[in-house]
Formats: C-alpha cells, sequence, structure tokens
C-alpha cells in the first residue's frame, strides 16, 4: 500500500529551486517500480488525488483514487480494507529513492513472524515500513516523531541496516545530494 501526495503538495521541504513536483512524481513511480518486482509481494496498492499520477502506473498496479488528498493514515485505511484482514499489508511511503527489491523481500519476510512491525527512517523519528500480519488490524499513525507512535500502537522495530534503501526517505536538499547516486532512473532523470 503506497499512499502519494498530489505532486503539487509534495516535498515542500526540497525548496524551490528543484522541480519539486517531477521529482516527487518521479520518486513515487521509482518506489511503485520496486514493489511491483519484489518477490513476495502480491499486490501493490497505490493510493492518491494526482490523476496525473494515476494515469502513469505501470499495468497490474491497484489504484484507489482520492477526489482530495486525506493524509497518509485515511489513504492507507483505505487500502488496508480494499486488502482484507486475511492477508498481510505493508504500507510503503512514496519516496524511498534508493530501495531495493531485495531489501524490501527481506524486511516484509521479517515483518512476516510478528503481528505488527515498523522500520525507522535513518533519523529514528519517523516510520518507512508499516505492516500488519494476516488477521491483525490495520493501524497507522504517520507524521512528526511517528516511530514512537508505532512502536506505543504495538509495532515491533525491525533490525534494517543503518545504509538500507528501507532507511532513506528522500525529503531535504541534502537527502537528494547524498540518494542521487543510488536513485531509481526516473528520479536521476529529472533531478
Amino acid at each position: 500500500m503506497i499512499p502519494v501526495k498530489p505532486a503539487v503538495d509534495a516535498k515542500s521541504r526540497l525548496g524551490e529551486d528543484v522541480p519539486r513536483g517531477d521529482i516527487a512524481r518521479a520518486l513515487a513511480l521509482d518506489t511503485v517500480d520496486v514493489a511491483t518486482r519484489t518477490p513476495g509481494v502480491a499486490r501493490v496498492l497505490v493510493v492518491t488525488a494526482d490523476a496525473a499520477l494515476a494515469d502513469l502506473l505501470p499495468g497490474g498496479v491497484e489504484l484507489i483514487r482520492e477526489r482530495a488528498a486525506v493524509g497518509i493514515d485515511a489513504a492507507l485505511a483505505a487500502a488496508s480494507a480494499r486488502v482484507g484482514l486475511r492477508r498481510h499489508r505493508a504500507s510503503l511511503p512514496a519516496d524511498l529513492a534508493a530501495l531495493s527489491p531485495s531489501e524490501l523481500s527481506a524486511a516484509l519476510a521479517m515483518a512476516a513472524m510478528v503481528p505488527r512491525a515498523v522500520i525507522p527512517d535513518a533519523v529514528g523519528a519517523g516510520s518507512t515500513l508499516v505492516t500488519a500480519r494476516a488477521g491483525v488490524p490495520w493501524t497507522s499513525a504517520y507524521g512528526p516523531d511517528s516511530f514512537s507512535r508505532h512502536v506505543a500502537l504495538g509495532c515491533q522495530p525491525l533490525p534494517v541496516r543503518a545504509t538500507s534503501g528501507l532507511r532513506w526517505d528522500l525529503d531535504t536538499p541534502d537527502d537528494l545530494a547524498g540518494l542521487l547516486p543510488r536513485a531509481g532512473e526516473r528520479v536521476r532523470g529529472v533531478a
């Protein structure tokens, strides 16, 4: 489950000197591409109010169109409801520029061993991957300091190395500069 903000509202911390909307859309498409190529991922759902992004999604990706962006947690609740309680569910932010299918597959295998799991971002305050095993109701608490809130909800932190692409979401100009060499082809093409 990948919630995606409309490009016009995304990546405000990158500043005005870069094509933020293009970068945000490229990040989302690269992240979706990784998810579709990850062993063990049965379905990829994208929740967005960004009509232009919806038209660019590859075949096989399920789209939940929002009339207006309702926020990450509401978007994930809608996606989880569509998947149903009988399947494992995982949320992934749409800005993991350096993510690889092997890293995602390994993390999902670890997550399947616990009721709920979370991976912190590189700073340790935010959350990247959040999961709920089959039979466990979905809940999430994204936003500032979401990692501690997810732990409070019962998510078990997963031991993922600090250099993993799962830990590095792209938010700032420094993130862009540091992650660009490892980024997907779309991001490298617009940054």
